[in-house]
């Protein structure tokens, strides 16, 4: 079952409305937590530069 799990944004753009973050994940297992969120259907990651594991 696919269910459409997105936002409209006032400027058109469609962003999911469900994201993963990483903030407080150790660098060193940042990447293969957004591999596995990527594989399970996550598409909004959340890698801000200011959390310094992106």
């Amino acid at each position: 079952m696919n269910v459409n799990l997105n936002l409209n944004l006032n400027n058109g753009v469609e962003m999911p409305a469900l994201g993963f973050g990483v903030f407080q994940t150790p660098p060193e297992v940042t990447a293969a937590s957004v591999a596995e969120a990527l594989r399970v259907g996550y598409r909004l990651i959340d890698t801000a530069a200011s959390y310094f594991n992106e």
